[in-house]
């Protein structure tokens, strides 16, 4: 034994975090307090002690901070790592919990209260108290997330299997997808956004939708959906959604309702680019009094060669269109979807010499969205300064995106159905609604959490 050798020393915990450490800097902005008087109703009050429910967010919060995605492997970082104990407050002898605890608690207590919705608000609430939300320009846009299924085990149609008739031998996500179906059937899809119907089914999670979007190979993925405030890229709302451009849309329309009724914001103007901006989407916007900066979506020049749409003069008196032949196309019927078609004479189109240019058909007719008028102004925003200002703006939602996938390693789901790719789509906001939020709120020391100082021997 040396003469340097002490048989007691102190040690602070506190003092080992450096001032401008991430987690010190996110503990200033993150408050739990709700969160355990929310859970209350969950815990019994007898038996042995429950799990700290803040213990376990704030470890799953380190995890998509840092990127960490195998729960396991978090479990056995948390114990090692100064700040991360610092951060949960566990001082130098606290435990930490079994990973079987999170599976039983993500899919029991949390998911039943919807506490990862909770912590979500209440850390968009300090960022509108920080005046990070000017309320003026939303954007909105989904990316794919690869789901945790197979592309070998589906089925070869968009038919449910036989086997799935029985709730008995069904999974989780079997039911939701279920449920799904159950609650959709009832619903009647805007013009222009007939749903689409599924090439086929995960027997693993059947409520991924089967894409190649954004991706080199095709597989069973979702989509996250975002809705942010431009002036500083907070995220107001996220959303989880099957993998198609149909659902992604129906998810804005869900988000944008969800930020007025929660917090209150409602947008001047919504930016996104062209998947949103069919008419019915459009009008929808409108009508809540929302300018949408979006292209608008127009497939009526995809006709094969032959005349398209646009070659139609509409008579808005009559309403009518005279095609190019000098012929009147007048309205036939309107659609369940609200579409609108109008149709030429078939002995006007006879004998006209611009029948091979304009229809194989006995006679030509047009599908017209009953939005049109909304659809025309819209197009005229499109040279607007303030209209490509919102372009310009709707890249931070695409820079949140490749910080998600490149910084914080979220490119595959680990929850399967639809309510583990919300939850996990909930907590990858979070982090990144943090992280915002420590880069750009002034750092405010935080009290001393327990047990941070020891003494050992």
């Amino acid at each position: 034994m040396t003469g340097n050798s002490r048989f007691f020393y102190n040690f602070c915990l506190e003092d080992h975090i450096p001032q401008d450490h991430l987690l010190r800097r996110v503990a200033a902005v993150l408050d739990l307090s709700d969160v355990r008087q929310h859970l209350a109703v969950y815990y019994s009050a007898t038996g042995r002690p429950s799990l700290d429910p803040e213990l376990m967010i704030r470890i799953l919060l380190i995890g998509y901070l840092y990127g960490i995605r195998s729960e396991r492997r978090l479990v056995e970082e948390v114990p090692l790592n100064l700040a991360y104990r610092w951060f949960c407050g566990l001082g130098l002898e606290g435990d930490v919990p079994e990973r079987s605890s999170f599976s039983k608690t993500r899919h029991g207590r949390f998911r039943a209260s919807n506490a990862f919705r909770l912590v979500f608000e209440s850390v968009v609430h300090t960022c509108l108290r920080a005046g990070l939300v000017s309320s003026e320009t939303f954007a909105t846009d989904a990316s794919v997330i690869e789901a945790d299924a197979r592309i070998a085990r589906c089925t070869e149609d968009g038919d449910a299997p036989s086997a799935w008739n029985d709730p008995a031998n069904v999974t989780r996500p079997v039911r939701e997808y279920l449920d799904q179906l159950d609650k959709a059937a009832g619903l009647t899809p805007l013009p222009d956004e007939s749903p689409q119907l599924a090439k086929a089914l995960s027997l693993t999670d059947p409520s991924a939708a089967l894409t190649s979007k954004g991706k080199s190979k095709i597989a069973f993925a979702y989509g996250t959906n975002y809705l942010i405030d431009t002036k500083a890229a907070i995220i107001l709302d996220v959303e989880a959604s099957p993998a198609r451009w149909t659902a992604e849309v129906a998810a804005t329309r869900v988000m944008i309702d969800r930020t007025k009724s929660t917090f209150d914001l409602r947008p001047e103007r919504l930016a996104a680019d062209t998947a949103y901006g069919s008419g019915g989407m459009l009008a929808w916007l409108m009508q809540r009094r929302i300018e949408p900066h979006i292209p608008v979506l127009d497939r009526s020049a995809q006709t094969n060669g032959v005349f398209s749409r646009n070659d139609f003069a509409f008579d808005r008196d009559r309403n009518l269109y005279i095609c190019p032949g000098g012929k009147e196309l007048r309205l036939a019927h309107e659609r369940d979807n609200g579409m609108l078609i109008y149709r030429a004479r078939s002995r006007d189109c006879a004998g006209c010499p611009l029948k091979p240019q304009c229809t194989t058909a006995s006679m030509r007719s047009l599908s017209v969205s009953p939005h049109e008028d909304v659809r025309q102004h819209v197009a005229s925003l499109a040279e607007t300064e303030a209209f490509k200002k919102s372009a310009r703006e709707r890249r931070k939602v695409e820079m949140l995106f490749a910080h998600l996938k490149r910084n914080l390693n979220f490119r595959r789901l680990r929850l399967r159905g639809m309510t583990g790719a919300r939850d996990e789509c909930t907590l990858a906001a979070i982090a990144q609604n943090l992280r915002k939020l420590a880069k750009l709120v002034g750092f405010v020391q935080p009290p001393p959490l327990t047990a941070a100082c020891v003494n050992r021997r």
